[in-house]
């Protein structure tokens, strides 16, 4: 299995925008407390909402590619197929299934609410971490101008796995609160 070290290693050899690592950061946060809740492997799903963007900028985002060229980075790597799975998962233009697993909803919608939370701390830049409410987090998810490059869909896949929105929206922000300095957010 890789560790941590390897694993932002990987992050820092694949990724070079520095917003996209803070997200895969605060996406391994929000997975870990996710998975802790539903009694799932927190280590696992810490490492996938790590490393479900490695290939965003190899991919260039594109939403045919993304997410499909990462189990090539991975195989050198002894990593549990169930985590390939979700990573390749979370982006549904290039998966090659609709999501089946808790994982792999757990994984779309916990990097969805992860984007959603980052955008609303860049767009309003007096607001930090600390200062999100889930009242806004599900509020703003509501609003018709809905975050451009986040997908309301996704993050409802929450109820898929037995999260209502208001407290998966709670879930996330806690995680994100507790590492927001390394945020820098």
């Amino acid at each position: 299995m890789i560790t941590r070290e390897e694993a932002l290693g990987l992050l820092s050899l694949n990724i070079k925008n520095e917003a996209m690592i803070r997200h895969s950061l605060a996406s391994e946060a929000v997975m870990k407390s996710i998975a802790n809740y539903l009694g799932e492997d927190v280590e696992i799903w810490g490492f996938a909402g790590l490393l479900h963007d490695l290939d965003v900028e190899v991919t260039h985002a594109d939403a045919k590619t993304h997410g499909t060229i990462t189990p090539s980075i991975l195989q050198q790597f002894n990593i549990p197929s169930v985590m390939v799975d979700a990573i390749v998962m979370h982006n549904e233009d290039a998966a090659p299934r609709l999501r089946e697993t808790v994982f792999e909803h757990a994984l779309a919608a916990g990097e969805t609410i992860t984007g959603l939370i980052m955008a609303t701390t860049y767009v309003y830049p007096d607001r930090k971490i600390a200062s999100v409410k889930t009242k806004s987090v599900v509020k703003r998810m509501k609003e018709k101008n809905f975050a451009a490059s986040v997908k309301r869909e996704n993050i409802l896949e929450c109820e898929l796995i037995g999260i209502p929105i208001d407290q998966f929206a709670e879930l996330a922000i806690s995680a994100m609160k507790e590492i927001a300095s390394e945020l820098g957010v």
